[in-house]
């Protein structure tokens, strides 16, 4: 069995080596037939995801060309294996592919399973995006735009992503280990200036490890980011947890781990 490696740059693993393929279309080929599953692709769609509006005169030769190039690339890997992965259809092109052999599937899987256990298994529910969450190595595909069908991947790739990070840092908190993910949002919140969600965890985080002027300071530097990058101030949510920050709200103590800003537990985090 082979594993395929799409959160970072793209990679295919064997038992002994890893392999990367070069060049834009190869690469992309693979992308999209990875990121589709087992679903088939038509030709019609192969052609607007690699060539877009302006496809070579004889396309159908270069999709042909290197249909057969990525074929045969990945037969070298499994030589073992009697019916090719890449398989001809009427239309299109359908891809052979176990769901294990996806790092990307395995992490969706992972949140869709946590989301369903609503937070009642707080410290496997760690253990698991903690886990799915070292899968994750740079920008997916390694950064490659793709077409219409990788960049919907790479879309959904990002939210997945962002919902691990989220129920994680919830359910750190709901465990009282507030002083310990500190460091790791401030580090969240540095990438990403304009993003409530890690902003809003941050500002608890802080409140209940006893620094109620940092977790304020925080609130200001959003709405500072919010402005001048998009022209919006913070949400009414945002807000309101600036206020019961500000005002010691009973609701924000250590021991009440269901505050209305949080959503771990009722399995809603996004």
């Amino acid at each position: 069995m082979l594993s395929f490696l799409v959160l970072g740059p793209m990679e295919v693993r064997t038992h002994d080596r890893t392999v990367t393929f070069k060049g834009p279309i190869q690469q992309t080929l693979l992308a999209m037939f990875l990121c589709s599953g087992e679903k088939l692709i038509t030709v019609n769609a192969l052609i607007e995801e690699l060539w877009g509006t302006t496809p070579p005169a004889t396309v159908e030769n270069a999709l042909q060309a290197n249909i057969s190039r990525l074929r045969r690339t990945l037969a070298r890997l499994e030589p073992r294996r009697q019916e090719s992965r890449l398989a001809t259809r009427t239309s299109g092109y359908q891809f052979n592919l176990e769901r294990a052999e996806l790092d990307a599937a395995k992490m969706l899987e992972t949140v869709d399973s946590i989301r369903a256990r609503a937070g009642n298994y707080r410290r496997r529910d760690v253990a698991d995006l903690r886990e799915v969450l070292a899968l994750w190595r740079g920008p997916v595909f390694g950064g490659l735009t793709g077409g219409p069908i990788c960049q919907a991947a790479v879309a959904k790739y990002d939210e997945y992503r962002t919902a691990a990070l989220v129920m994680l840092y919830e359910a750190e908190l709901a465990g009282g280990e507030h002083a310990k993910i500190v460091p790791e949002l401030r580090e969240l919140v540095t990438e990403n200036s304009s993003q409530e969600c890690f902003s809003s965890l941050l500002m608890i985080a802080l409140y209940r490890s006893g620094r109620q002027t940092d977790a304020l300071t925080v609130a200001r530097q959003l709405r500072t980011n919010l402005i001048d990058e998009l022209g919006i101030e913070p949400s009414p949510a945002v807000q309101d947890l600036e206020r019961a920050i500000l005002n010691h709200d009973i609701r924000m103590r250590q021991e009440n781990t269901e505050l209305p800003w949080l959503s771990y537990r009722s399995g809603r985090a996004a």
